[in-house]
């Protein structure tokens, strides 16, 4: 399909619902942004990848029109007309370009609750984006249609920075969430959206996996309000066999947020028998305490059979409440069950006086008793943000 052809906004919707696989069941998404207003009808549908492309921001050449990626820690060699691991970097003549700067694949207004953040600005909602492909290839993978697909395999819209921003002031959102596929992968443009979104008064947040370089991530430290790691699990085998990646440079990640300040909560998504030895719940609670502080939340999320890994059952919960269980033990005091609406595990109690703060049933927040970021109660300062 030619790339000047237009796409009506219904079929670009529709798309986009069915991209976004798991998380597109009804009340559970929330509302599509993609009929925000005439201006989508107006966007190009793409397919075709963009030339000139976006010229990438951490590479080395290496001479002989070779180049070293630096964005991630899979610290790609490229020869020229090649791609890196992620298939959203592509070497032209010696020069390394993004292939996903401004090429969105999915939008919706999602509740800042289902990233998940529970400390971040409950209640409010999080205009969110993703465009294509992941630099992990996860077997649980709940988005794979799109994390696990190359630019040129999706419809996608152009949508600049400042595009970005202009739909969620339309639609008051108070964060920017990057999320559905891998952020690092698309690190230029959530540098620059979040850039402009800060002056904007609007809040950037990142879902990510946390494999990235030291430097990027510093440098996206200092425009972004918070980011959610998911820590896959305690266990390097783990990592290496079921996500192809390395525990390591998660962990590393994990504390340049905490040194820089940034606000960070952490999913476990629990798959049984694979990554719920509760030794390794305990030493990675330890190490959480020791490496992030003993307020930072964590949330254990229910796996459902998804991907590559459709054979084994879902989680059930008295697992989950066990690691819960043991991450509290260790001394963690915002420990969380995700994937369970209804369960007790969903709500905030304070940390000082035990009550619970903040009631809820799934995404939705039924109680509310904080006050100037303080418990309602005894006082206390809630960590997180508030307001």
């Amino acid at each position: 399909m030619s790339a000047n052809k237009k796409i009506s906004r219904k079929k670009f919707i529709s798309k986009a619902l069915i991209m976004t696989g798991g998380f597109c069941a009804a009340g559970i998404l929330g509302k599509s942004l993609l009929s925000a207003g005439d201006a989508w009808a107006a966007k190009r549908y793409n397919k075709e990848l963009p030339s000139p492309a976006f010229e990438a921001r951490y590479y080395v050449s290496l001479g002989d029109k070779r180049i070293r990626c630096e964005l991630c820690p899979r610290n790609c060699t490229v020869a020229d007309l090649e791609r890196g691991f992620c298939g959203d970097r592509e070497n032209r003549d010696g020069t390394y370009y993004s292939l996903v700067y401004g090429r969105v694949s999915t939008m919706h207004n999602d509740p800042v609750e289902k990233k998940p953040f529970f400390h971040f600005l409950p209640g409010t909602e999080a205009f969110s984006l993703a465009t294509a492909g992941c630099n992990f290839r996860c077997k649980f993978c709940q988005n794979w249609q799109i994390a696990q697909a190359r630019p040129e395999e999706l419809e996608s819209v152009d949508a600049s920075p400042a595009d970005i921003v202009k739909y969620a002031k339309s639609y008051n959102s108070a964060s920017i969430a990057f999320t559905y596929n891998e952020p690092t992968v698309f690190n230029e443009y959530v540098y620059d959206i979040s850039a402009l979104a800060k002056q904007n008064g609007i809040h950037p947040i990142v879902i990510s996996n946390g494999y990235i370089e030291k430097k990027p991530l510093t440098a996206l430290c200092g425009v972004i309000s918070a980011m959610k790691i998911d820590l896959k699990a305690y266990n390097e085998k783990y990592y290496r066999e079921v996500c192809s990646g390395h525990l390591k440079p998660v962990l590393n990640s994990i504390s340049t947020l905490a040194e820089k300040g940034v606000w960070r909560e952490i999913v476990y998504l629990v798959v049984t028998g694979l990554n719920d030895n509760e030794k390794e719940i305990r030493e990675m609670s330890a190490w959480l305490i020791k490496n992030s502080g003993p307020l930072t939340p964590l949330h254990f999320s229910r796996f459902y059979p998804n991907y590559k890994l459709e054979n084994l059952p879902p989680t059930p919960v008295a697992i989950l409440e066990r690691c819960r269980q043991a991450a509290m033990a260790e001394g963690l005091k915002y420990v969380y069950i995700g994937n369970v609406n209804g369960h007790e595990g969903e709500n905030t109690s304070c940390h000082n006086c035990g009550k619970v703060i903040i009631r809820r049933v799934g995404f939705k927040i039924v109680k509310y008793y904080i006050e100037k970021g303080k418990c309602s109660f005894c006082k206390t300062k809630i960590p997180g943000v508030f307001a």
